[in-house]
């Protein structure tokens, strides 16, 4: 290990690092900043400096379960579903919902009309995968 790797090394101990929070602030930010050069004035600039900014103390805090409690907020409301969304895999299988208690089921494309019995409220029903 150089002397810088380890130099960065003792300075991250008893630190977080960037959880899927930070990460999602820092993506934000971008977001924000691209859309300054669509609207004129700096408040938008401005917001996404403060965005960026409260990212990286994140990042950076000793302060963990204060950061694990925001990070725990943050994926059990808007997080969450993110990434419930992008985890799942689309090009393979086929989400669909129950009609009785609108659990979500998945089952593989390709395999034309098929009978699904649902996992949480045991209803039987057609679907077309």
């Amino acid at each position: 290990m150089n002397k810088f790797a380890y130099k960065i090394a003792q300075f991250m101990m008893g630190r977080r690092g960037f959880d899927q929070f930070s990460k999602d602030l820092i993506i934000f930010a971008l977001v924000l900043l691209i859309l300054d050069f669509l609207v004129p004035g700096n408040y938008l600039e401005t917001f996404a400096s403060f965005v960026l900014i409260y990212s990286y103390f994140r990042a950076f805090s000793k302060n963990l379960g204060k950061r694990q409690e925001e990070n725990n907020w943050y994926m059990a409301g808007i997080g969450g579903k993110v990434r419930v969304l992008n985890q799942r895999d689309y090009k393979h299988y086929r989400y669909f919902k129950c009609p009785s208690c609108k659990q979500v089921l998945r089952a593989p494309k390709g395999k034309g009309k098929i009978r699904v019995t649902c996992s949480r409220c045991h209803s039987i029903f057609e679907k077309k995968v």
